[in-house]
């Protein structure tokens, strides 16, 4: 994976084997922050990255310039490397190890963007679970959205948040909006 733009464009990143992930590709990247870099200024937004795995969303925020970013995933190994690899590159990263389930069910954030990338395997209703706990919790502040990624075989237009998605290969990115 590489980081696509900002401060360190062209920068490489290379996780353990060992992790159980599946970055988001370089291409469904920079297709999705050319859609996000049309609605907001990445200096001026918090984010909130859910299932983070190796990292490589926040990575592509903070080389943007977003100070205020948290990643949450499960997986000790991911949180690891996230923080090593954020203190090498100097970038500013909150980490959590939590059931992303329940960090929803208990933090106290309020952002702007929350961008999740559960298993592509979820079922709809475990997807549409993320959608309810971040508005019921209403941890977007005014004007934010949440997007998911997921496979192009699952469908999330019946979920009364969702607005649009965009397809990317085999990835497709759903927006969530009050």
């Amino acid at each position: 994976m590489r980081i696509i733009s900002g401060k360190h464009k062209r920068k490489r990143i290379l996780a353990p084997k060992k992790l159980p992930v599946r970055p988001t590709t370089d291409m469904a990247k920079e297709g999705l922050f050319n859609v996000l870099n049309n609605l907001y200024y990445f200096d001026s937004v918090s984010v909130l990255d859910l299932f983070s795995g190796t990292g490589n969303i926040s990575y592509e925020f903070a080389s943007r310039g977003t100070k205020n970013i948290t990643s949450v995933d499960a997986d000790f190994g991911c949180i690891k490397f996230i923080n090593e690899t954020s203190k090498k590159l100097d970038l500013e990263i909150n980490t959590f190890r939590s059931d992303v389930y329940k960090f929803l069910e208990k933090t106290l954030l309020k952002v702007d963007i929350i961008f999740a990338d559960p298993p592509y395997n979820f079922e709809q209703e475990e997807f549409f679970k993320i959608v309810d706990n971040v508005f019921e919790r209403n941890l977007l502040n005014e004007g934010g959205v949440l997007i998911l990624e997921h496979s192009k075989h699952t469908d999330l237009t019946e979920h009364s948040k969702f607005c649009y998605d965009k397809r990317y290969g085999g990835s497709v990115f759903s927006f969530f909006e009050m």
